[in-house]
C-alpha cells in the first residue's frame, strides 16, 4: 500500500472508494448530501482540504494499492499554542476490514503528527457499538479518556461515543 497526501487531483479515485463503500461508512457517519461523494463537490472540497494542510490546521491521507484507494485517514481541528493537539478519523473499504492496511495507514498518520506537526496528542472519538473501531485503537496504543453522552449526530440520531487519546512520548 502506498500511504501518502491526497490533494484535489485524487477526486475521481475518492469518488469511486467513498462511492462503493457508501453502505459501509454509512453507519458511522452523519447524513450526507446526495452529491456529497460525487467527484466534483470531492474535488471542492479538497481544493479547501489543500489550503488547511498547507497552514498545519489538517492532514488527509490516503492508502492506494493497484490504483485504487482503500483507505483514508485525517487529523483534523489541529490546534496548536500549549494543547497541540488534533482529532483523527479513518475509514477502510469493506472487503479490506481485518487485514492490517487501516492499522498501517493509522500509524503512519500518527507518526505524521508527532514528528512532522510535533503535536503533543491525538484524539479519536468512536461509537460504542464500532467494536473494531475500539479494538484499532487498542492496537494503536490509544487510551480510554471518557464517555460522552450524545456527542455526534450520526445517521440521523445522537450518538454517544467513548473518548480516547494517543498522547506523543517524544513530549515532556
Amino acid at each position: 500500500m502506498i500511504i501518502r497526501l491526497s490533494s484535489a487531483d485524487d477526486a475521481g479515485l475518492l469518488a469511486d472508494y467513498y462511492r462503493a463503500n457508501a453502505g459501509h461508512f454509512g453507519r458511522w457517519d452523519p447524513i450526507r448530501p446526495q452529491d456529497y461523494y460525487d467527484e466534483a463537490t470531492i474535488r471542492q472540497r479538497y481544493v479547501a482540504y489543500e489550503q488547511q494542510q498547507l497552514h498545519g490546521t489538517a492532514a488527509y491521507f490516503i492508502g492506494v494499492r493497484d490504483g485504487h484507494v482503500i483507505a483514508h485517514c485525517s487529523l483534523t481541528n489541529i490546534i496548536y499554542g500549549p494543547f497541540r493537539a488534533g482529532f483523527i478519523g479513518y475509514g477502510v473499504s469493506q472487503a479490506l476490514e481485518g487485514t492490517g492496511c487501516m492499522r498501517q495507514l493509522c500509524q503512519a498518520v500518527i507518526e505524521h503528527a508527532f514528528e512532522v506537526l510535533e503535536l503533543n496528542r491525538v484524539m479519536a472519538n468512536y461509537m460504542p457499538a464500532n467494536k473494531r473501531s475500539g479494538f484499532l485503537l487498542q492496537k494503536l496504543g490509544f487510551t480510554e479518556e471518557g464517555y460522552a453522552k450524545k456527542y455526534l449526530k450520526i445517521n440521523g440520531r445522537w450518538e454517544d461515543h467513548i473518548l480516547t487519546a494517543l498522547v506523543n512520548p517524544q513530549t515532556c
